[in-house]
């Protein structure tokens, strides 16, 4: 994971086009660093107050995405604080750090990320997804989100990744650059070790697996979700595959039939955890 410093004020719009420039060149500003966690803080003397937690947007299409991201972030919350979980796009209180799941959602590079990063509200916007491939976190970055972290983060990277972000950095996982060939590689990651929730993980799909057939209830065809999941058309059958034997259908109907009863259909409605 790299970080780009830019000091306390860091507009990552202003900025964006120079960041892109030095990215691609392999010369981020301000140089390259590790985000690392040091392991517990040493507790304020009594006289000195505590840095208030970054106050932080969770936001996503899928409410059992949204809340799971809450869950594996709850036990430091002395340093992130989840006020808002927002799953329809409109959020009601300013924050410093808005997480932009990517599950079964928009595209990356397109209006949606535009209207998050338009809403001041939103502060400083940091892209959470499973797709990492340079052209991605390029079109990120130019469309000014300050992060680009990959769904694999350990929770306690990812916090030391937000508050990086809060104090100006932009933060960045290490890109996924495809084979000559175009091809990627299908990996699955035991529900038991992946980080966050979502649907169909109680029936064991893979997050990879759940996100393809949240797709298809969605109605996408395999080359539109090859085009939105950055995926090799090959790997899509083979998560649909998978996916298909885990949960017992062998039709697509089946399949969204399964889809829709089991919270594959993205729903709108947001959860304040402020009043």
């Amino acid at each position: 994971m790299t970080t780009f410093g830019h000091g306390q004020n860091c507009d990552c719009r202003r900025h964006a086009p120079s960041l892109v420039a030095r990215f691609k060149s392999g010369h981020p500003p301000g140089g390259v660093a590790r985000v690392r966690h040091d392991g517990p803080t040493t507790p304020y003397p009594a006289w000195m107050s505590a840095p208030r937690p970054v106050r932080i947007a969770i936001l996503n299409d899928y409410e059992v995405v949204v809340r799971g991201l809450a869950a594996m972030l709850e036990p430091y919350r002395h340093r992130v604080e989840v006020v808002e979980l927002d799953i329809d796009g409109d959020l009601r209180h300013p924050v410093d750090v808005s997480l932009l799941d990517t599950f079964a959602g928009h595209p990356v590079p397109d209006e949606h990320l535009d209207a998050v990063v338009a809403d001041r509200r939103s502060g400083r916007v940091v892209v959470f997804t499973w797709d990492t491939p340079r052209e991605l976190v390029d079109a990120a970055l130019a469309k000014g989100a300050c992060g680009f972290l990959a769904k694999s983060t350990p929770a306690e990277d990812l916090v030391d990744a937000i508050e990086r972000v809060a104090g100006g950095e932009v933060v960045v996982s290490g890109t996924a650059d495809r084979g000559g060939d175009g091809t990627d590689v299908v990996t699955n990651v035991a529900p038991e070790q992946a980080t966050g929730d979502w649907p169909g993980r109680a029936a064991g799909l893979s997050g990879r697996e759940a996100e393809v057939l949240a797709l298809i209830t969605q109605g996408l065809t395999n080359e539109e979700i090859a085009q939105r999941t950055y995926l090799s058309i090959n790997s899509v059958k083979t998560y649909i595959r998978q996916a298909y034997r885990k949960i017992g259908v062998t039709r697509r109907s089946q399949a969204v039939r399964w889809g829709v009863e089991h919270g594959m259909a993205p729903r709108s409605a947001r959860s304040d955890l402020r009043p």
